[in-house]
């Protein structure tokens, strides 16, 4: 299985990067959905801005394709500040960090997707410049060697990431804002489609919209890849037209079922089922068995079964719920008895 390549996967893929460009929202008012986070962050940019002051440092986390980078882009365009943009894994080195601290402009937006992968070194170097705005720099070696601290001009530092439990607590207690993004729902995603679909020029009727909306595994980013994919679909085989009947035929095409699965998920939840009985199978079996990556199912897989109620997590390892079953159109097995009940009919 090649998770990479999977339609649905919600992880950034080459083709979003141009597509992103023209259907993502640039402004606060364009960006749908998340509307608690939405009225307090404007709360707090205001109230920064009146002062005079670069907001205070923001957390954002949450499962991918939600829009983490979006809404990073767009805090900094309503701050009237420039945006720059790294990853936890780009920074490898604690020079690496420096180089890009010492040259932002005051007011700037520094913004580090995948923040819980930063190193031990680059973190330490990290809390004095969110803190105080310094660098602390070693010059010299051996008994020579003497610190030296560097000013900075006063930035916001905007972490992203999917595994909040992974932050170190000194780093997480140093972000004075913190918010979840939430999963959107089939209401939510469909006004999504629609803007998309409006801006890629393909007309789209509310039952088409919310076709795609449904089987969007409640990601943004996944909805706007569907959109493309259907949209060529609707310009060779329906007409021009995105309706209810083109949609559900691309997507079948795409084997993207009724709620989002494809044929990579169908795959998992069958060999969870089929060849181990619906479990507890471990997660190390059911790797080997489907030839995926043990992490992967973990990370990208899993929480999306366990959302839908379609898998269980137990000491002895996963179970297929029934739902499951009946998804995939299988009989759900009888319940087992319990040991001590079947002792005492005994």
């Amino acid at each position: 299985m090649q998770n990479d390549e999977r339609l649905i996967a919600t992880g950034f893929r080459e083709e979003d990067e141009q597509a992103d460009v023209s259907l993502r929202p640039r402004t606060l008012t364009e960006y749908f959905g998340q509307e608690k986070l939405k009225k307090s962050l404007s709360v707090y940019m205001q109230a920064a801005i009146a002062r005079h002051e670069p907001l205070d440092h923001l957390l954002l986390y949450g499962p991918p394709g939600l829009g983490k980078t979006t809404l990073a882009g767009i805090i900094a365009a309503e701050m009237g500040h420039n945006i720059r943009i790294t990853s936890g894994p780009a920074i490898e080195r604690a020079g690496d960090l420096a180089s890009i601290l010492t040259n932002l402009s005051a007011g700037d937006v520094l913004f580090i997707d995948e923040i819980h992968r930063l190193s031990h070194t680059v973190e330490e170097v990290l809390y004095p410049a969110m803190e105080d705005f310094a660098l602390d720099i070693m010059i010299g070696k051996g008994p020579s060697a003497r610190s030296i601290r560097l000013d900075l001009p006063k930035f916001t530092l905007i972490g992203a990431t999917t595994r909040a439990g992974m932050l170190t607590s000194p780093l997480r207690d140093r972000f004075g804002i913190n918010f979840r993004l939430e999963l959107y729902t089939p209401e939510e995603l469909s006004v999504i489609v629609l803007r998309s679909a409006k801006i890629l020029k393909v007309p789209c009727d509310t039952e088409g919209t919310l076709e795609i909306a449904r089987r969007s595994r409640g990601t943004p980013r996944i909805a706007n890849r569907l959109v493309r994919r259907v949209r060529d679909f609707a310009e060779v085989e329906g007409g021009g037209k995105i309706t209810l009947d083109v949609a559900r035929r691309a997507l079948q095409m795409l084997e993207v079922d009724e709620l989002g699965l494809d044929h990579t998920d169908r795959t998992l939840l069958r060999t969870m089922i089929e060849k181990f009985g619906g479990g507890p199978v471990g997660l190390d079996t059911l790797a080997a068995s489907t030839g995926e990556d043990a992490t992967t199912i973990e990370d990208v897989y899993e929480p999306y079964f366990l959302q839908l109620g379609f898998i269980m997590r137990t000491p002895r390892g996963r179970v297929a719920a029934p739902a499951a079953y009946e998804h995939l159109g299988l009989t759900p097995p009888a319940p087992k008895a319990d040991e001590n009940q079947m002792r005492m009919e005994l």
